[in-house]
């Protein structure tokens, strides 16, 4: 009996063992992502759930933030590996200044997954009618922002930019008058124009000048990108296997209507929306197109040169 007793306790404890080497060999990787909630956010967090990160030797920490400038202070700050989704105009602006930051990868590419809306007793009934009016963006320098400028820029409106935080306070404050127009990445928002709680006056496919740019990134400091390399390829690796799970399993939609809170009909409607080429982490396009309207915009003084944004973008492939 003791012998039996004894071979037991040396089994739980070699289990233990095993495990905690395996727990041990996982490289971790701590990720801030901008807005939680969207198709484009849940990735990391979802794959990390579906055992696909751990497959390639990671285990993810995934904290969320409220846009461009607190997800590019985390990363400088050393808080975090890497940050998702800050505008490309704001991470040229830093790196311009000096900040020791890289484009690491591709968020989002294009802009058709943008909607914009007003509450259904507006005058505004489209961006004809919007000038002088307020819009919402996440943050200052977010990709939001910029776009709001391009929106702007192409319906030879003027609109204030004026921060109003994730998706749910968007809306908030559109039906609390504090801001006419608001935004948000489809599908949320869907449910209200349904109902007729709000009226859609524009979207992000009415801005063809950014549907093949680049408009928001992946980012590292320079530190963590020479030191992880090796992880950060293998996140690279992990994260494109789980968009192929995304884009064709139930499941995956299933995982993302719990996850998001948004139900199952909404959800179903993501990818129509955001296509898998628009969110592949290594297709980085437009980035020289997108130099005339950071100047234009004042996120950066002049474009950068070929040699900057050599040392700029570095996709760990």
């Amino acid at each position: 009996m003791s012998r039996l007793l004894l071979r037991r306790g040396l089994a739980a404890t070699l289990s233990l063992v095993l495990l905690h080497a395996a727990a041990a060999a996982e490289d971790a990787l701590k990720i801030a992502v901008g807005q939680r909630g969207g198709w484009e956010q849940c990735v990391s967090e979802l794959g990390q759930n579906a055992g696909i990160f751990k497959k390639h030797g990671l285990a993810l920490e995934v904290l969320y933030t409220q846009g461009s400038g607190e997800t590019i202070q985390v990363v400088l700050s050393g808080s975090v590996d890497v940050g998702i989704g800050p505008g490309t105009h704001a991470v040229f602006g830093a790196f311009s200044k000096g900040a020791p930051i890289r484009m690491i990868g591709a968020s989002f590419t294009g802009a058709r997954d943008q909607l914009y809306y007003v509450r259904a007793d507006s005058a505004i009934r489209g961006m004809k009618d919007a000038e002088g009016k307020t819009i919402g963006i996440s943050t200052s320098g977010s990709s939001s922002h910029m776009l709001a400028l391009a929106l702007a820029k192409h319906f030879g409106v003027s609109l204030v930019p004026q921060a109003t935080g994730n998706y749910s306070s968007t809306l908030t404050q559109v039906m609390t008058k504090q801001v006419d127009i608001g935004f948000a990445q489809a599908p949320f928002v869907l449910d209200a124009v349904e109902d007729g709680r709000i009226r859609l006056v524009a979207k992000g496919a009415d801005i063809p000048e950014v549907q093949n740019q680049t408009i928001r990134a992946w980012i590292a400091h320079a530190n963590t990108l020479e030191r992880r390399r090796d992880a950060l390829t293998r996140y690279v690796r992990a994260y494109r296997e789980t968009l192929d799970w995304l884009y064709a399993s139930p499941d995956a939609i299933k995982a993302y209507a719990a996850w998001s809170g948004l139900g199952d009909r909404l959800a179903r409607q993501a990818p129509d929306f955001i296509t898998k080429d628009s969110i592949d982490p290594i297709r980085i396009v437009g980035l020289e197109d997108m130099m005339g309207d950071a100047v234009k915009f004042k996120y950066i003084a002049a474009p950068l040169t070929q040699e900057q944004l050599a040392t700029l973008v570095q996709v760990p492939k």
